[in-house]
């Protein structure tokens, strides 16, 4: 007989944002592209951004934060999930994977190059070097 547990949730697309504060990581579980437009000011409905308005130690593990380390962290909330997950996604950080930040680098890359190419200008005859 296989034993499974039956109230695990599976994240799957998740971006986890991590704070340390007070000696404690605190984490929470977002969705990737939201969290971008979240901190652009884009989308303004916190529950489309947090896949669970929960805090976590750790998201992979499924640790959740103690009611007390919240409180002891983050006193100004009164301990409220909600608020805390706001200060955590405005002020954390979004963890990025290698692929992610391999094609932020290529596309940062061209841009640079493109304006170098654009300013470059051949001093004998006034035209851009092609």
């Amino acid at each position: 007989m296989i034993k499974t547990p039956t109230n695990q949730k599976l994240l799957t697309n998740v971006a986890v944002v991590r704070m340390k504060k007070c000696g404690k990581r605190f984490e929470i579980a977002c969705y990737k592209n939201k969290v971008l437009s979240w901190r652009e000011g884009v989308e303004k409905d916190l529950d489309e951004v947090l896949q669970s308005h929960t805090v976590f130690t750790n998201v992979s593990k499924g640790e959740v934060a103690k009611k007390a380390d919240l409180m002891k962290a983050f006193e100004d909330t009164k301990g409220d999930q909600t608020e805390i997950c706001k200060i955590i996604l405005a002020k954390g950080d979004l963890q990025v994977s290698d692929k992610e930040r391999q094609a932020q680098t290529e596309a940062m890359f061209k841009d640079i190059a493109t304006i170098v190419s654009e300013k470059c200008v051949n001093s004998d005859t006034k035209r851009p070097i092609p």
